[in-house]
């Protein structure tokens, strides 16, 4: 038998020493058989994920008992889904462990397309499964990776701002009272706050243009403590290499003195858009950094330090300099830009140690 097959007798045994640890976690004896069954019916084959199918699935003797324990597991019991989150790292993260370290802890959203109206958090907006508007859900997560595995450690449903204040949708649904709208960006801070006090192994954080283009969520990533490789949007502007915003103008001696930054129209940031085309050549390098599937992943790039522009004329120091790394693979019109919070002094297409290769691996993901 090759090393990388299992008899499936202790696959059997594997799984169902896994779920006697989430049944632990459902705070109620009575609650771990329909757990342990809708879990079970969850991998199964079948497009239909619903509880009927499965129970017609698992126990086609005895599908109306079956059907009504699952589905008071899911729809009605008061049992924690962060708890049991917990659970499953518990048991998974030091398995993922013993091949290597936690390196990066990853936001996303991710969106399921629904067709009626009545699903709590059901509505037009972007679902990234079908890449355009839809009709859908989306719930927010973090996880955490190793250089071999990634695993889920918290999840949460996105409640769009039209269903928050929406009151009969929500006595109707069953949404809790203290449920209030939230961005995405807040629900995934409050994820990473949440890791840190249970003292979960950090990594650096990646984070796709829809998060890492929001400045206060940045900000709040470093007020953490915490490296970051995120994604921003082509219209994030910069000041250019080794350039700043003006000092607060010189006070004349009446009125508040002057504390708010500067800049005028022959000293101005620029957008990430337009920096790359003002690169000179040997800015650029090809680089690789992993063997893929068919071939090694590689890609032309340039990294440079800037300091990020956004409002700094309503403050009084100048944002701190961070690495900004740019794809611009050979003979394509368009760039790609990733900003990296990096040690300092290390360019992440040098060396390529943790945060070099965290950058360019969620780059290739982007």
């Amino acid at each position: 038998m090759s090393a990388h097959r299992v008899a499936p007798g202790a696959q059997a045994k594997r799984f169902a020493a896994y779920l006697d640890h989430l049944a632990q976690a459902a705070e109620h004896a009575d609650r771990a058989t329909p757990l342990k069954s809708y879990c079970t019916g969850l991998l199964l084959p079948g497009e239909r994920k619903s509880v009927e199918p499965m129970a017609v699935r698992l126990y086609p003797e005895n599908v109306r008992q079956a059907h009504q324990s699952m589905h008071h597991i899911v729809a009605d019991a008061a049992w924690s889904d962060e708890d049991l989150l917990e659970a499953v790292r518990a048991y998974a993260v030091p398995h993922m462990e013993q091949k290597g370290p936690v390196v990066a802890w990853i936001v996303d959203d991710t969106g399921f397309v629904k067709k009626g109206t009545h699903s709590v958090g059901v509505t037009r907006q972007y679902c990234g499964q079908v890449g355009k508007q839809e009709n859908c859900r989306v719930a927010v997560s973090l996880s955490l990776s190793t250089e071999h595995a990634s695993l889920p450690i918290a999840w949460r449903l996105y409640l769009p701002e039209v269903w928050a204040k929406d009151g009969k949708r929500r006595k109707k649904t069953g949404v809790p009272a203290e449920i209030r709208f939230q961005t995405k960006e807040a629900i995934a801070l409050e994820q990473i706050r949440t890791a840190l006090k249970r003292e979960i192994p950090v990594g650096v954080v990646l984070a796709a243009a829809a998060y890492g283009t929001d400045t206060k969520f940045r900000e709040a990533l470093t007020d953490l403590g915490l490296f970051y490789v995120v994604g921003i949007m082509s219209s994030v502007i910069v000041w250019r290499p080794g350039q700043g915003p003006l000092p607060a103008a010189t006070w004349k001696g009446q009125g508040r003195p002057p504390k708010y930054l500067r800049r005028n129209p022959r000293h101005a940031p620029v957008t990430v858009k337009t920096l790359p085309r003002e690169l000179p050549p040997p800015a650029w390098k090809k680089v690789g950094w992993r063997q893929g599937t068919r071939h090694l992943l590689q890609s032309r790039f340039a990294a440079v330090r800037v300091r990020p522009a956004h409002r700094d004329f309503e403050r009084s120091e100048p944002y701190s300099e961070q690495w900004l790394l740019i794809e611009w693979p050979q003979r394509r019109s368009r760039t790609h830009q990733v900003l990296v919070v990096h040690p300092p002094g290390r360019d992440p297409t040098q060396g390529l140690g943790q945060y070099g290769k965290a950058a360019l691996d969620h780059r290739a993901g982007l």
